[in-house]
C-alpha cells in the first residue's frame, strides 16, 4: 500500500489531471486558473498536474510555466510538462513530418523547452507519424510503411527527444504514453519493442469509450487488459492508465475505465484533461439501468458539493475514485490466463483479448511465449512468430496445454501445424448456426439463440481429434471447441464467430465449458452469461466486474481450499457449496460452489476467509 503522505491522500494510487496547451495558456491570468482549479479541487482530489507545452503549434512560454508551476506547488500538487506532438489535432491527427528538417527542428525546440522548465515530462499518444508526404514517399523507398515508420521514430525518440531533453536537463525523466489501439501501434511508428527500453517509464492509454457506437474494436475489458499487457513489457516501468471522458454515452461507461484502470493495480491514473473535467455533469449522463444498485449512482454524484452549484465531470471521477480506493488494497497482483502477442503483430483477430476477457475468460498477455504457463492461449497474433508451431509442440511435449484459436489454426496449418501435431484445418466453408450441443454441456442439452452468428468451420479426422461443442445447422456438425491429444498434453481448438462480438451472444453452458478449459491453474473460474469480467489475483481476491444493462446471477467456482469469501463491498462472507466436480474428460474433483448477484454495470470484490 502506498504512503499517504501526497497531496491528494488517495491510499493506493496517485491522481493526475492534463492541462492541455489551450488550457495552460490561459494561466497567465491567476484569476482564471485560481476560480476554474477550485471547481475541480472540490471535488477531486488531486496529486500531480500535467501542463503541456506543445499543441497543434502553439508553445507554452517560460514565464507562463513558471506562474502555473507555483501556483500549483503552493498547493502540494506536484508538476511535470506534457508534450502533444501534433500539428493540427482537428485535421485527422495531423502530426508533424519527421523526415523533413524544418520539422525535426521544431520537435526537437519543443521537447527542449520542456526540459527547460521541468524535471519530468509525458508524451501524450501523438508521437507517431502518418505522413505520406512527397519527402516521406521518397525516404521510404523499397520498405513497407511499418518498417520505415518504425525505423524512423526510433531515431528520432533517441535523437529529437532523449538526447535533446538530456543535453538541457540530466535529470528529466520521460514517459511516452501509448493510446489505446496498440494492435495498429507499428503501423504508425509506435515501437513496443524498442521505445520501452529507450524511455524511462510508458503509460497506458486506457480510454476504451463506448463499446457498440464506435468505429474501432475497443471493449470495456481493455480498460484493463492493456495495464496488465503494459507491465509485462515493462515490468516496474508501466506509469499508469490514463482515461479521458470522450464517448462515454453515460457517466457509468467513464466510471467503468476508472475503476478497470485501478483494479489493473496502475500506481497512477491521469485525468484528461482539465477542460473535461469542468463540463457540466447532465441528465443525460443518467444510465437507463440507474436506480438498480449500481456501482456509480448518478444521484449521489450529481448532488452539489461545496463551493461547486453544479457538479461537473470531476466529481465523477472524484465519486468513483472514493469509491473503490479502499478496496484496491484488498488486492494482490494481478494474475490471469497467459497469453502471447509477439512485437509488431498483425491480425485480423483484432483486440480479440478484450472480447475474450469480456466472456470472462481473465486474459494476461505477454510479448514473449510463457513458457511456464499451464495452459497458453493463442490468438492469430500468435503467427507472427515464425517458430510457433515449434513452440506449441514443445509446450504440449512438456506436459502443458495449449488452446488456439480458429485464426491462429488457419495461418499456420500448412505451415507444420498438420504435420506435426494435429490434421485439423479450417476450410473455406462457413456456416450460419444458433444451435449448440456437446458431451461437457450434458447429456442430451441443446442451447439456442434467438438469432444466427457465423462461424468457420473447423474439419478434422474422425477419432483422431474430438469435438466437444459443436454448432449444428440442419443436421450438420460445426465444431466449437475441439479437443486434440498430444503426448500427455491437450490442445484446444475455439472457433471465433466472424464477428468477435457474437462471442457475447453465446450460451452460458459453452461459456462455463470455454472458461472450465481455458481456466487451467488458476484458482477460480465463473459461470454465467457474457459480458462479465473476472479478475483474480495472487491472493486469491477476485474482482466480478459486469458490462451487463441488467442485474446477472453468476456462479464462483473455485477448489475446496476456498470455502467462504468476504463480499468487501458490503461485507457479507458468504458460505461455498461444495458439489462433485470434474465432468468430461475431466478428474472427479470437489469443488467450491459459490453464487452471487451481480447489478449492471457494477463491480463486486471478493477475498478469500
Amino acid at each position: 500500500m502506498m504512503s499517504a503522505l501526497h497531496a491528494g491522500q488517495y491510499q493506493n494510487f496517485k491522481v493526475a489531471v492534463y492541462v492541455r496547451a489551450y488550457e495552460v495558456q490561459k494561466m497567465k491570468d491567476p484569476e482564471w486558473l485560481r476560480s476554474n482549479w477550485s471547481v475541480i479541487e472540490r471535488q477531486v482530489k488531486v496529486d500531480k498536474v500535467y501542463l503541456e507545452v506543445h499543441r497543434d503549434l502553439i508553445i507554452i512560454d517560460d514565464a507562463t510555466l513558471q506562474q502555473a508551476k507555483k501556483f500549483f506547488a503552493d498547493r502540494g500538487i506536484q508538476t511535470a510538462a506534457g508534450i502533444a506532438y501534433v500539428r493540427n489535432e482537428r485535421n485527422l491527427f495531423e502530426t508533424f513530418c519527421y523526415t523533413k528538417p524544418e520539422e525535426r527542428a521544431k520537435v526537437k525546440q519543443i521537447i527542449e523547452a520542456a526540459a527547460r522548465n521541468f524535471d519530468e515530462v509525458i508524451l501524450d499518444d501523438f508521437f507517431f507519424t502518418s505522413c505520406k508526404c512527397e519527402e516521406c514517399i521518397k525516404a521510404k523507398g523499397d520498405r513497407s510503411w511499418t518498417e520505415y515508420r518504425l525505423a524512423l521514430m526510433k531515431d528520432v525518440s533517441q535523437h529529437l527527444i532523449l538526447d535533446a531533453a538530456r543535453a538541457i536537463n540530466p535529470k528529466i525523466k520521460i514517459t511516452i504514453k501509448y493510446p489505446n489501439w496498440y494492435e495498429h501501434f507499428q503501423g504508425m511508428g509506435y515501437d513496443l519493442e524498442a521505445q520501452p527500453r529507450m524511455f524511462d517509464k510508458i503509460y497506458a492509454g486506457t480510454e476504451t469509450r463506448d463499446s457498440v457506437y464506435n468505429h474501432q474494436h475497443l471493449q470495456p475489458y481493455q480498460s484493463f487488459q492493456q495495464v496488465r499487457y503494459f507491465e509485462n513489457i515493462k515490468p516496474g516501468g508501466n506509469g499508469g492508465g490514463w482515461v479521458d471522458t470522450g464517448d462515454r454515452i453515460v457517466a457509468d461507461r467513464y466510471a467503468e475505465q476508472l475503476w478497470l484502470t485501478m483494479f489493473a493495480k496502475a500506481p497512477e491514473i491521469t485525468l484528461f484533461a482539465m477542460h473535461e473535467l469542468l463540463m457540466p455533469l447532465l441528465a443525460s449522463d443518467r444510465a437507463p439501468w440507474q436506480g438498480q444498485g449500481t456501482s456509480f449512482d448518478y444521484g449521489a454524484v450529481a448532488k452539489p458539493v461545496s463551493g461547486v452549484e453544479k457538479p461537473t465531470l470531476a466529481r465523477a471521477a472524484g465519486f468513483a475514485l472514493e469509491q473503490i480506493d479502499p478496496l484496491i488494497g484488498k488486492l494482490g497482483r494481478p494474475i490471469g490466463i497467459k497469453s502471447y502477442r509477439p512485437y509488431h503483430s498483425s491480425t485480423d483477430e483484432d483486440f480479440l483479448h478484450n472480447y475474450l476477457g469480456g466472456i470472462g475468460l481473465p486474459i494476461d498477455l505477454y510479448p514473449e511465449f510463457p513458457n511456464d504457463a499451464p495452459l497458453v492461449l493463442l490468438t492469430e497474433a500468435a503467427a507472427f512468430d515464425p517458430d510457433i508451431v515449434a513452440k506449441i509442440k514443445a509446450h504440449l511435449l512438456g506436459g502443458k496445454d495449449v488452446m488456439i484459436t480458429s485464426g491462429l489454426l488457419r495461418e499456420i496449418q500448412d505451415k507444420g501445424f498438420r504435420r506435426e501435431i494435429a490434421e485439423v484445418r479450417v476450410t473455406g466453408h462457413k456456416a450460419l448456426t444458433r444451435e449448440f450441443w456437446g458431451y461437457p454441456l450434458g447429456r442430451g442439452v441443446k442451447a439456442k439463440l434467438d438469432g444466427d452468428i457465423l462461424i468457420p468451420e473447423i474439419a478434422y479426422n474422425t477419432n483422431d481429434s474430438w469435438v466437444m461443442v459443436a454448432s449444428m445447422t440442419n443436421g450438420l456438425g460445426y465444431p466449437l471447441v475441439h479437443y486434440v491429444p498430444y503426448a500427455h498434453a491437450k490442445l484446444y481448438v475455439l472457433t471465433i464467430p466472424e464477428n468477435f462480438g457474437d462471442l457475447y451472444e453465446l450460451p452460458a453452458p459453452v461459456l462455463n465449458f470455454i472458461r472450465q478449459v481455458a481456466s487451467k491453474g488458476l484458482f477460480a473460474r465463473l459461470e454465467g452469461p457474457s459480458k462479465i469480467a473476472l479478475l483474480p489475483y495472487d491472493n486469491h481476491a477476485l474482482v466480478v466486474e459486469s458490462f451487463r444493462d441488467e442485474a446477472a446471477d453468476v456462479k464462483i467456482v473455485t477448489g475446496p481450499e476456498i470455502m467462504r469469501l468476504k463480499n468487501e463491498v458490503t461485507g457479507d462472507v458468504s458460505e461455498g457449496k461444495v458439489e462433485q466436480g470434474g465432468g468430461f474428460m475431466m478428474p472427479p474433483q470437489d469443488r467450491v460452489v459459490f453464487t452471487i448477484t451481480v447489478k449492471p454495470h457494477s463491480f463486486v470484490v471478493l477475498t478469500a476467509k
